[in-house]
């Protein structure tokens, strides 16, 4: 009972400090996106536009009131009470809100697309986190694989063949990783297609192949790597040479006794990096027209729409501190030791 209670509160503190995390990261998005010079109430209403339209415009958007009108205005619709379902659909107020229960959240309705940014973000946020997971697995396996055989293979040329490989992909830049694959699968070979999301769930899978393996390979080689030291330095551990002597069979040793401790290290580079994924790969997305929440990002910022910005960076600072909670809890299983010191 006392661990399972200790086990809550500290999860409980954890949370609040994940909330106060994105509380700042907001706060601070929304004040720089007021201080930049451009009016997106000229771009909305365009270069010709007469002075008297574009004020109006603004006037429509509360961008003519003080900056700190505006951001209590923003804090007061971003978490709400507000009616239920069936009463929000009769209530203007409310239509752009989502809810649970009488709980509403709202971003306000983009200024180029004229539709609710929960909405918009619905519809891209699948995109992004069929992009995140898929990448992630692919890395994790191909550099825990790498990673471990380049250790026990230490000082051959396996390791070395290994190691150049990661060193090769940790320093190629991204983009340059996507034209490469495109050129390559797409363009030369034609075995899948070259950009875009495909319609249906199956054309849908052929299209995710190539930004799949671009964000794979860039995270397999960093994972290689640090795999690889870690194991290093693990299979040398006093418990694994008694491991040995016991006669235990490498495979044994390597996946029950030494993998076990190199996962630690390695789930806080994963849950950072899965994090960072599912707020959006700018450049993945936008080398193969992905349209995830980065290429949303990209184009808010291009079009100065505020209220996609806000959302855009609100889905990657919940996601970045949601996976840190994650890691903290599989902490607990993969190291007995961290779940004591917090009992």
């Amino acid at each position: 009972m006392k661990r399972a209670l200790d086990a809550a509160a500290f999860l409980a503190r954890r949370a609040f400090g994940a909330l106060v995390v994105v509380y700042l990261v907001v706060t601070a998005t929304f004040f720089l996106n007021r201080s930049l010079p451009s009016d997106p109430a000229r771009m909305i209403a365009g270069e010709q536009a007469r002075p008297a339209d574009v004020a109006r415009i603004r006037t429509q958007l509360g961008l003519d009131r003080p900056v700190g009108v505006q951001y209590l205005a923003f804090l007061g619709r971003l978490v709400h009470f507000g009616p239920s379902h069936f009463e929000r659909e009769k209530t203007p107020d409310h239509a752009t809100c989502g809810h649970l229960g009488p709980l509403h959240f709202d971003l306000g309705r983009s200024y180029q697309q004229r539709k609710p940014v929960l909405v918009i973000l619905g519809d891209r946020l699948p995109y992004t986190a069929a992009l995140a997971f898929s990448a992630t697995a692919l890395a994790v396996t191909l550099g825990v694989v790498s990673g471990v055989l380049a250790a026990l293979r230490r000082n051959t040329a396996v390791d070395a063949t290994l190691v150049g490989l990661a060193l090769l992909g940790v320093s190629a830049p991204t983009f340059l990783l996507g034209v490469a694959i495109q050129y390559l699968f797409a363009f030369q070979l034609e075995l899948f297609p070259l950009n875009g999301a495909g319609k249906g769930l199956l054309d849908a899978a052929r299209h995710l192949v190539l930004p799949t393996l671009t964000l794979g390979i860039f995270g397999a080689a960093f994972y290689t790597r640090l795999v690889r030291s870690e194991m290093i330095e693990t299979l040398s551990a006093d418990y694994v040479r008694t491991a040995r002597a016991k006669g235990l069979s490498t495979l044994r040793v390597v996946v029950v006794h030494a993998l076990r401790n190199v996962l630690v290290p390695l789930v806080t580079v994963v849950g950072l990096d899965l994090g960072a994924l599912l707020g959006g790969a700018v450049l993945t997305e936008q080398i193969f027209s992905w349209p995830g929440v980065g290429a949303l990002a990209v184009r808010a910022m291009r079009d100065r729409d505020g209220p996609v910005i806000m959302g855009t960076v609100l889905v990657s600072a919940i996601a970045i501190v949601a996976l840190n909670l994650v890691v903290d809890f599989v902490y607990t299983f993969l190291d007995p030791r961290i779940r004591r010191a917090r009992n």
